[in-house]
C-alpha cells in the first residue's frame, strides 16, 4: 500500500486538495460557522482561537507522516477538511476521519462524494481495510458511516479524552477490500441521485 500526500482527488461534486496556506482563511470561516459542534462532538477544536494551533499541528503531523489532510473544495471554495490517518502500511490499513463540513454542505452529496474518492483511492493503492472512528454520541456521523457502507465492529469504551475533558466512547467501523465493490456501487448509485 502506498499513500501519496500530494494527490488531488476530484469528482463532479467535490475536489480534495492537499492542505496549503491558500485554504487557511476559507477553512477558518467554515470551522467558525458551527462552533458548538467542536465543543460537543470533536476530540479537538478548530473554532475561534483554537484554529491556528490546530492548523499548525495538522501540518506538523503531515510533515511527520502521521496524517494526510485535504481541503474539501466545492465550487472553488474550501468548505471543510478530511484526512487519512493511522495508516499502517505493513498491514494495508488506514483511517479516514478528521472530517468537518460547513453546515450548509451537510446531508447532501459532499460527504458521500468525498468518501467515494478517498476509499476508492485507498483501495486502489492497495489498502486491505479502511477504518472510521466515530464518537459514540455523534449520531449523525454514525448514521453517515453506516449509510456509506461501513460495518460497526464495536465500541471502545472510555477510549479518548476530548479537549473539553469529556471521556468519550469510540465506535469503530470498517470497510474491507472485498466489501469495497458493493460499497462503491452503492455510493455510485446514491450519488447518481444528486443533480
Amino acid at each position: 500500500m502506498k499513500v501519496d500526500p500530494t494527490r488531488v482527488m476530484e469528482n463532479r461534486f467535490v475536489r480534495l486538495e492537499p492542505f496549503t496556506q491558500a485554504h487557511k482563511e476559507e477553512l477558518r470561516e467554515a470551522c467558525d460557522a458551527d462552533p458548538s459542534v467542536w465543543t460537543d462532538l470533536y476530540p479537538y477544536s478548530m473554532a475561534g482561537e483554537h484554529f491556528d494551533p490546530m492548523w499548525t499541528r495538522m501540518h506538523a503531523n503531515q510533515a511527520k507522516g502521521v496524517s494526510i489532510h485535504w481541503a474539501v473544495v466545492v465550487e472553488g471554495r474550501c468548505i471543510g477538511l478530511t484526512c487519512y490517518s493511522s495508516y499502517d502500511l505493513p498491514n494495508a490499513s488506514l483511517e479516514i476521519g478528521g472530517t468537518y463540513y460547513h453546515p450548509d454542505y451537510r446531508g447532501g452529496a459532499v460527504n458521500p462524494a468525498a468518501k467515494r474518492l478517498m476509499m476508492g483511492q485507498a483501495f486502489g493503492d492497495g489498502a486491505r481495510r479502511v477504518v472510521f472512528r466515530v464518537d459514540a454520541i455523534n449520531a449523525r456521523s454514525r448514521a453517515a458511516v453506516l449509510k456509506l457502507g461501513g460495518e460497526l465492529e464495536g465500541i471502545l469504551r472510555q477510549d479518548r479524552v476530548t479537549w473539553t475533558g469529556r471521556v468519550r466512547d469510540t465506535c469503530i467501523f470498517s470497510v474491507l477490500k472485498d466489501e469495497w465493490p458493493a460499497v462503491r456501487d452503492g455510493l455510485d448509485a446514491r450519488l447518481a441521485g444528486f443533480a
